[in-house]
């Protein structure tokens, strides 16, 4: 597993959740849904909820049950 998407896992083990902007300001991670992939083709489920914020679309990443 790449370093990043190591980086992505632990910070969602810690914090419950992550939104590619979050990713960004907290982990300089430019390509959430990539590394999201990744950690989906190694075997950890991903949840995706999918929010709208003052009329803006994104999408929010947990760990699934």
């Amino acid at each position: 597993m790449k370093p990043q998407t190591q980086q992505v896992y632990r910070y969602l083990c810690r914090h419950g959740k992550l939104t590619a902007l979050d990713a960004l300001h907290k982990l300089g991670c430019f390509r959430l849904a990539a590394r999201i992939e990744e950690l989906r083709n190694n075997g950890i489920p991903v949840r995706t909820d999918l929010l709208v914020k003052n009329g803006k679309r994104f999408a929010e990443y947990r760990l699934a049950a």
